[in-house]
Order: C-alpha cells, then sequence, then structure tokens
C-alpha cells in the first residue's frame, strides 16, 4: 500500500484515518491543527482519494459506456480505485466519489444519513449520463446497496449494476437496538477480531498484507442508517429493471449469509441476473484474492451490455476457480 502523502493540508481537510488490518496505526499531527488528540490523525493517500477517468472520444460522440463505482460504510475510494482503473483502461468513463462523512474524521460520518450517501450517488449518476451513452451502477458492500438503490429509483437509466457484498436487510443480530444505543455509546471501536466486542473488523480481507483504509470508529448513527437503507433496498428489489451482476463471498465476516439469496430472491423483475459465489475473498473483495475475476467479469458485463460497436478483449484468471451458481428458474440467468 503506498505511504499516506506528506503534503500540508489544511485542518479541516485531515482525515483521521486507520490503515484498518494492521491495528494501530502510527500517529501523524496535522500542522496547525489544534483540537484534542490531534495526534491521532492521518492524512489520506493519493489512493484514497475520489477519482474520475473519462476517455478522449473527441468527434466520436459520447462515451460509449460510463460507470458510478462506490466505496464502502467507512471507507474511501481506495477499496475500488484498482477497480475503477481496469475499467478506464479498457475505455468506460469512470466516477469514483468520495461518500459524504468519508475521509475526514469519523465524526463526521454520525452527521449524515443514508439519503446524503444516496444523493451524493445520484448526483455522480447524473453526470455521467450526460456523456455517456450508457450508464452503469456499482459498488462493494454499502456501494453496492446504493448502486440497487440507483437501479430501484432510475429503472431503464441505469444500464446495468454490478454488487459486490452488499449489505440487504438487517446487518446482524441485535442492531434493531442501535438506534436505542447511539446516545449511549455513540461509537465502536474496530478490532482485529471483529464482530465479538468490539464492533466491526479492521478490513475483512483474505489475502495476506492487503488492507483497506477507513476509520478507525464506527459511529452507531451511521450503522443505524445503513441498515435502513439495506432494509429500504431489499423491499424494493421487484424495481429493479436493468441486468445484475453479482458476487458473493462464501466467507463474510461482515453481512449475512443468506444476503445472496435475499437478492436472488427480490430481483423479479430484472432482465438477467448472474451471481457468482467467491471461494477465495472475504467482504472486500474488490481488495481480495478474486479481485482481477471481478474486474475481468465487470468489464464483459459492461461489454455486454453496452452498444458500444466494439470492445478489446480481456480475460481474467482466478484461482482456485469456484463452481458457477446452478442457473436461476424462468431463464433468468445470463
Amino acid at each position: 500500500m503506498p505511504a499516506p502523502t506528506k503534503a500540508a493540508r489544511e485542518p479541516a481537510e485531515v482525515s483521521r484515518l486507520a490503515i484498518r488490518g494492521r491495528g494501530t496505526p502510527p500517529r501523524v499531527p496535522a500542522s496547525g491543527q489544534t483540537t484534542a488528540r490531534a495526534a491521532d490523525v492521518l492524512e489520506l493517500p493519493a489512493t484514497a482519494m475520489p477519482f474520475e477517468a473519462v476517455p478522449d472520444v473527441a468527434g466520436q460522440g459520447p462515451v460509449p459506456a460510463g460507470a458510478l463505482v462506490m466505496h464502502g460504510l467507512t471507507g474511501t475510494p481506495h477499496s475500488v480505485r484498482a477497480w475503477g482503473e481496469s475499467l478506464a483502461a479498457a475505455g468506460v468513463a469512470v466516477s469514483c466519489p468520495m461518500l459524504p462523512g468519508h475521509g475526514t474524521r469519523w465524526q463526521d460520518l454520525a452527521e449524515v444519513g443514508w439519503q446524503d450517501w444516496y444523493d451524493a450517488a445520484e448526483r455522480a449518476f447524473t453526470a455521467l449520463r450526460a456523456r455517456c451513452a450508457a450508464v452503469f451502477v456499482m459498488g462493494v458492500s454499502m456501494g453496492g446497496t446504493l448502486a440497487l438503490r440507483l437501479a430501484e429509483e432510475h429503472g431503464s437509466e441505469v444500464a446495468g449494476v454490478v454488487a459486490v457484498n452488499p449489505p440487504l436487510g438487517r446487518l446482524r443480530r441485535g442492531s434493531a437496538l442501535v438506534p436505542y444505543l447511539v446516545r449511549l455509546v455513540p461509537s465502536v471501536k474496530a478490532s482485529p477480531l471483529g464482530r465479538r466486542y468490539w464492533g466491526p473488523r479492521y478490513s475483512d480481507i483474505k489475502a495476506p498484507g492487503v488492507h483497506d483504509i477507513g476509520y478507525e470508529r464506527l459511529p452507531l448513527r451511521a450503522a443505524a442508517a445503513l441498515d435502513e437503507l439495506s432494509a429500504i433496498t431489499l423491499r424494493d428489489l421487484n424495481r429493479v429493471v436493468a441486468p445484475v451482476l453479482a458476487f458473493h463471498s462464501v466467507t463474510d465476516h461482515m453481512i449475512s449469509a443468506q444476503t445472496g439469496a435475499r437478492l436472488l430472491a427480490g430481483l423479479t423483475n430484472a432482465p438477467a441476473i448472474s451471481q457468482t459465489p467467491l471461494v477465495d475473498s472475504y467482504h472486500a473483495a474488490t481488495l481480495d484474492n478474486e479481485k482481477e475475476y471481478i474486474f475481468a467479469e465487470t468489464f464483459d458485463f459492461v461489454r455486454r451490455h453496452s452498444a458500444a460497436p466494439a470492445w478489446p478483449t480481456r480475460t481474467g484468471q482466478r484461482q482456485p476457480q469456484p463452481p458457477r451458481q446452478p442457473p436461476v428458474p424462468n431463464g433468468r440467468q445470463q
């Protein structure tokens, strides 16, 4: 992972982040910082910044396809940067925003709700539609849930959805109590164990030496907001009329094991659905062992469901190769 940048930044822009998976990171004080525990602040590395990539098609009409790529709760664009860059290298316009409340301090995440995340995603989607012939929405974790929500709200304007381990329904046992606990326990500290006594894992990645970048604390208000978004999105899955490509990790320490089944059961009006199990990746699969396979399958999905006359051929490799999920009844499998 690239080292955090050392360029001077304004105190309000400095992010209190942990390199998740490494325990307590080194503390870097921000220049001019006057608040308590200034040594807890880390700056964002370049890989965690929002980014856009627009292919040069001067004189050739609109860009054939665009992709809105979204990160998960407490995270940053770092978790999806390689995914977006792989699409950009193939000629797809890519937008990867920093969702509200992220990339600054964990306390800021407690001040926003799921509608703020959705509104930011919708603005980015609208901007892509203004310059692309077809726009695909995709994301990992909460980003995948937001992609599904955009498809529910925008119908045929969405060319396709790619969702990697999207939370749907209640996240975990006891989560219904979270809205009542926020005043007593404003946040929980992430821990290496996760899902036990100290909140979520730092980063649910199987690949050794690979780490995500995000907050070291999770505000319970944010957890409650994600729970609400997940429940609403699950309820309205029948409104999705775009093709869907989904990936679910067989071992996922962050979301319910029933999420994949819930997704398939709810997508009653999607014209084509493909869901593939990932046997060698955990929750943050776009950073994990099977990321190259996800990238290749995503581009193939974009190529097949856009009207571009020609796309370069790309092949992905994955070891080991998991079995494909059996075809969904009624011809809904791609």
